[in-house]
């Protein structure tokens, strides 16, 4: 299915804005807003009485996730804040020893850096890998050497908008026995992903950006296998078995993913997240990444006919939803300040400035961009 961008019923316009800015954090749906309403006026209605509601909400929003990374198993979700808490579960939670080596690439948000560098008191050895040559893939494989422990990088770079081939580096990976971390906050929501064929052990991403939802809710992914492998370091009620008995003194940690999941869930981003990803699923993520690459071309057609040096690769496999790019004669600080102005939500990044567009993006939101260029 399909709504015409230009007038798309979720996504209002307005007239002084121009929102090219997904990357970043997006605007919500309608019905999201409606389903954040309705939890607030039940709440201050009624409070807690139908929990039990909430917790069918909740499980839905699992099978979303779960759908949207691939069809996974729901017991191998958990609902985590944000990716940073995410990779830090995962970086405090392995075994090190020193010597041991993280791959990253030079490219990374500090979500996916700074964990990493912080086990540096243990001993382990962040490699840093740069992507700024004709084959990134094989330049992240190269990196590999028998003291690599984990390979964690971002499916879609932030400030570039490179797209990797994961399936490609997590084939390597799991060969070679390593493990392979996924950071998908720029992919998920704008592209279909697919868990099982990435060779992914972990996939981790905060829900506010293509996903279309609030900050302060994000999915962590943990493949049953690795799950064990993974010590935990914070406890509380709800990451135990039979989390509902509280009277229990003898108690067990949960055999699935919610055993990173410490105490009460984020309810309210739960019925937020939850009601976004309904529209993605109604529309189809084949859809959605139609719809998104026509916009991104759009772009990018328009950029080159004024002359605007482009950052982000031109090649289709090479793009998600970002195009960062920089106009001669002007510093990117400039042109981002002047666009400001204009009304045009966007970013300074990766050394231009950043447009990050939605399915939904009206072609002439995008043409009221580029006339301020």
């Amino acid at each position: 299915m399909s709504t015409p961008a230009s007038d798309h019923p979720e996504f209002p316009q307005q007239d002084d804005l121009i929102y090219l800015n997904h990357a970043a954090v997006a605007p919500w749906p309608e019905r999201t807003r409606r389903a954040v309403q309705a939890f607030a006026d039940a709440n201050c209605q009624v409070g807690a009485r139908d929990y039990p509601h909430w917790l069918k909400v909740e499980q839905r929003l699992r099978e979303r996730l779960a759908w949207l990374i691939g069809n996974v198993a729901t017991d191998e979700i958990a609902l985590l804040k944000n990716t940073s808490e995410g990779l830090s579960v995962i970086a405090q939670g392995l075994p090190w020893q020193p010597g041991d080596q993280v791959v990253i690439s030079d490219q990374e948000f500090p979500s996916n850096r700074i964990p990493w560098q912080a086990l540096a008191n243990q001993g382990v050895e962040v490699i840093e890998v740069g992507l700024g040559v004709d084959d990134p893939e094989q330049a992240v494989i190269d990196a590999i050497t028998p003291s690599t422990r984990l390979v964690s990088l971002s499916a879609v770079q932030y400030g570039s908008g490179l797209q990797m081939n994961m399936t490609r580096i997590g084939q390597a990976c799991r060969a070679r026995d390593i493990l392979f971390c996924v950071d998908a906050i720029q992919i998920l929501g704008a592209q279909p992903f697919d868990t099982n064929e990435a060779c992914a052990d972990f996939v981790v991403a905060d829900g506010h950006k293509w996903m279309l939802g609030p900050e302060g809710l994000a999915l962590f992914y943990c493949r049953k296998e690795v799950q064990p492998r993974l010590t935990l370091r914070q406890h509380g009620w709800h990451m135990i078995a039979n989390a509902g008995d509280y009277s229990q003194h003898e108690w067990q940690v949960a055999d699935n993913a919610k055993r990173f999941e410490c105490g009460s869930p984020n309810m309210l981003g739960i019925h937020a997240l939850e009601a976004s990803l309904s529209l993605l699923q109604d529309i189809g993520m084949a859809e959605v990444e139609r719809e998104l690459q026509a916009r991104v071309q759009y772009l990018i057609d328009g950029l080159q006919e004024r002359g605007a040096t482009l950052i982000s690769a031109m090649a289709p496999e090479r793009r998600a939803g970002i195009v960062t790019f920089r106009l001669p004669d002007e510093s990117p600080s400039e042109t981002f300040q002047r666009l400001k102005k204009g009304g045009v939500v966007c970013a300074e990044r990766g050394g231009g400035v950043r447009f990050s567009p939605h399915f939904y993006t009206a072609f002439s939101v995008i043409d009221r961009a580029l006339a301020l260029l």
